[in-house]
């Protein structure tokens, strides 16, 4: 595989995955198919960045790669680069996704 698929594919799927997640599309296509998921399993996955961005990488890494453990790293990958890609571009008063720790039990 050449470098440049890598590359191609991280901005793929950070393009889609931005517009599917925060944009509403033409005619307000992706609004309305947010707005269609309700409180479900489906509307947490359209709402949370990176839940999306393993989605949206999964046909990306299948067109893209040659053998299944090429597959199964480019899906890793592309979901990364999307994120340190809206990481990087994320306004600094945007609050970023919280962060899971647990309290110390006595």
């Amino acid at each position: 595989m050449k470098f440049y698929w890598l590359a191609l594919g991280i901005l793929a799927v950070w393009r889609i995955t931005s517009l599917i997640g925060s944009e509403d599309g033409p005619w307000d296509v992706f609004a309305k198919l947010r707005n269609a998921a309700g409180d479900g399993f489906f509307a947490k996955g359209l709402g949370c960045f990176y839940c999306l961005s393993l989605w949206v990488a999964v046909p990306c890494a299948f067109m893209i790669g040659e053998s299944w453990t090429e597959k199964f790293f480019l899906w890793l990958a592309f979901s990364a680069g999307a994120i340190v890609i809206q990481r990087v571009i994320l306004p600094a008063n945007t609050e970023s996704p919280a962060v899971y720790f647990e309290d110390k039990e006595n």
